[in-house]
């Protein structure tokens, strides 16, 4: 049975998180957050509760000369960053973990520009 105060957003999250595990063990997680103005992604070891890389908007440096935190730019710099970052890491194969979001518009192109720049998933 469900949580008691679970909300559709939760539920779909967990129902999410738990195929994915279980489809795959042991293996890292890209996961994904997603504001109204922000984008933040990482990779996450959860056998050892550690971030190993992670990227987001929210970094100065990283959106200098953005118009936007929020758009499909911002969304494609997130996910180039991340990649880097985690191939510095010497991670190479994530299961990417979208949450509750729906895999289309701006998740989609974070998702492209992380595999463009040599993640797999």
């Amino acid at each position: 049975m469900g949580h008691i105060h679970e909300t559709l957003t939760e539920r779909r999250a967990r129902r999410m998180r738990h195929k994915l595990k279980t489809n795959n063990p042991g293996a890292l997680r890209l996961s994904v957050y997603r504001s109204n103005l922000h984008f933040s992604v990482q990779i996450i070891d959860d056998t050892k509760g550690m971030t190993l890389a992670s990227a987001s908007t929210m970094e100065k440096k990283l959106v200098n000369g953005l118009k936007s935190t929020r758009g499909t730019e911002a969304a494609e710099l997130v996910g180039k960053t991340l990649a880097e970052r985690a191939l510095k890491a010497g991670v190479k194969d994530v299961y990417f973990d979208r949450g509750h979001y729906r895999y289309t518009g701006r998740l989609k192109i974070l998702a492209d520009a992380a595999r463009a720049a040599g993640l797999k998933f």
